[in-house]
């Protein structure tokens, strides 16, 4: 059966990949964003439009809608919940990255933890004016790997202590999961908080790091290596990510909290070996001391999301490379 599903955040990099795969299975989807400028928004509507520009060429260009606005707004969410009787909300909405996030803290909590907030009041009934419904949609927030912090565990389990943030970036995301907990606890809200570890693929910002070593290799931009490269990532393709997120959508279980990532953690050095294997040319990048709200290692225990959520990432790093360099070529190089 078919539903209707909100996704905010929409024509950022997880995002427009989800709305394309709701649609694709047959569900309708609102998409809200509000096409800020951490980075180039020309980017966000260029997802935005290979979006509708594959969903035309499968007749189903109709079943997604498209709306800038913004859920720091609340009339903006109020409205949109006027219109539409949500099966499933995907919370995606937020501004990213850690290292920003430590010059901007207010604006992180403004959007992360405000508009979360305002997110969940309407899946509650206490935004818009349609009629109360016997049941409440399924909330899937995107949380982050962040939110582990410094710990000395070197596998990251969903039950491991997340009370000592790094950066306001993993305190807003935190306080994210918390108020789903609220919400849970009080009106019986399904909320899934998936803590993604280091996605990549088509689609992604300018500001990670496989975007960022292409832009040296063919722009000369500058681009540091932290640590010299020897930082542990777990690395996920965007498609497996994708994969995770739709399948909690049709799996409430209350109030939980999951990984999704690979599982297999690659040094940064060796990620940008790859890299410059696969395009064939050298990164020539500087060096850096790692940051003091950066993590040494992220390794994602994904025992429970593949018990719980039939969760079985499928592509390699390697692959994924080779297909984030095909879009690259595609979409930035020939544009």
């Amino acid at each position: 059966m078919s539903k209707t599903i909100l996704v905010t955040g929409a024509a950022g990099f997880i995002g427009s990949h989800t709305v394309q795969a709701l649609v694709s299975r047959g569900d309708r989807v609102v998409g809200l964003d509000n096409l800020n400028d951490y980075y180039d928004p020309a980017r966000k509507r260029a997802n935005v439009q290979e979006v509708q520009r594959a969903l035309h060429q499968t007749d189903q260009a109709e079943s997604f809608t498209f709306i800038e606005g913004d859920i720091r707004n609340r009339q903006t969410i109020a409205d949109i919940f006027s219109t539409s009787a949500f099966d499933g909300i995907v919370h995606l909405a937020a501004m990213a990255g850690v290292r920003f996030s430590v010059d901007h803290p207010q604006l992180y909590s403004d959007v992360n933890v405000t508009g979360t907030l305002n997110v969940l009041e309407a899946a509650v009934g206490k935004g818009g004016t349609l009629p109360s419904r016997s049941s409440l949609p399924t909330v899937v927030f995107a949380s982050t790997s962040s939110v582990y912090g410094r710990t000395t565990h070197r596998t990251f389990q969903e039950h491991d202590p997340c009370d000592r943030p790094l950066a306001p970036y993993a305190a807003s995301k935190k306080a994210g999961e918390l108020f789903g907990y609220s919400y849970h606890h009080l009106y019986g809200l399904a909320f899934t908080a998936l803590r993604l570890f280091t996605v990549y693929g088509p689609r992604g910002r300018p500001d990670m790091m496989a975007y960022k070593v292409l832009d040296n290799i063919f722009f000369n931009r500058e681009v540091p290596l932290y640590h010299a490269g020897q930082m542990y990532r777990d690395w996920t393709f965007v498609e497996d990510i994708v994969q995770g997120v739709i399948r909690a959508v049709d799996r409430p279980t209350g109030y939980t909290v999951v990984n999704l990532g690979r599982g297999a953690p690659v040094l940064l050095a060796e990620f940008v070996e790859l890299i410059e294997a696969c395009v064939g040319r050298k990164a020539r990048l500087g060096s850096a001391p790692m940051m003091e709200a950066d993590m040494a290692c992220t390794s994602a225990d994904i025992s429970k999301a593949r018990t719980l959520l039939g969760y079985h990432p499928q592509v390699s790093v390697q692959e994924g490379i080779s297909r984030f360099w095909t879009w690259y070529k595609q979409n930035v190089l020939n544009t």
